[in-house]
């Protein structure tokens, strides 16, 4: 019965560091954010990752993530966010990956799946975001990207939220996610063959 309970624990947690992970590919410090503030009040983190439940860290990663979306909002400088948010965001699902599956397994199972599955989910995630921000300034002049920006802003709003109250919600909505990033890519992969044809 308790390998049960563990894995289920670890399963949950891993369906919590998903959801983080992909909310950081939308936006980097908005996940790190929301769950300072759930830490704040009363949600469980292991003693090492215990200062994000801190006055500092929320205060910090309040302004840096109105910084942050604010910054997307101003035409030309959100495709020069996108050009380092990509590796930030890696490094921001990793985090959040392995801040999520803390004591729930091994030090080489956490930071293992934190870099392959969080830094990965994330990475994805931001480098799907901003080809679609560089194909909106390409067609729209930059005009069109705040639309952009307003539904990756609501997206990772949504998931960090899910993620931390109900994390198997927050897994099948980063596998719709990801769907649709595989529909997208497949049809333009279409349209460029017809196109060479």
């Amino acid at each position: 019965m308790d390998f049960i309970i563990e894995n289920g624990q670890m399963l949950i947690a891993f369906f919590l560091g998903i959801g983080l992970a992909a909310s950081a590919g939308f936006r980097v410090f908005l996940p790190l954010f929301a769950l300072s503030l759930a830490a704040k009040f009363g949600f469980d983190l292991n003693e090492e990752w215990a200062w994000v439940g801190s006055w500092t860290a929320i205060i910090t990663l309040g302004v840096a993530t109105l910084v942050e979306i604010g910054a997307y909002f101003i035409p030309w400088i959100d495709n020069l966010l996108d050009s380092i948010a990509v590796p930030l965001a890696g490094i921001a699902g990793t985090m959040l990956m392995a801040l999520s599956l803390g004591d729930a397994s091994s030090e080489v199972i956490q930071w293992g799946l934190a870099i392959i599955a969080g830094g990965g989910t994330a990475a994805a995630v931001k480098g799907t975001a901003a080809s679609a921000r560089m194909a909106s300034t390409a067609t729209t002049g930059g005009t069109g990207n705040f639309i952009v920006s307003s539904t990756e802003t609501a997206a990772a709003g949504i998931l960090s939220v899910t993620a931390i109250v109900f994390p198997i919600l927050a897994f099948v909505l980063v596998l719709v996610v990801f769907y649709y990033i595989y529909k997208g890519w497949k049809y333009i992969n279409n349209k460029r063959k017809r196109a060479s044809s």
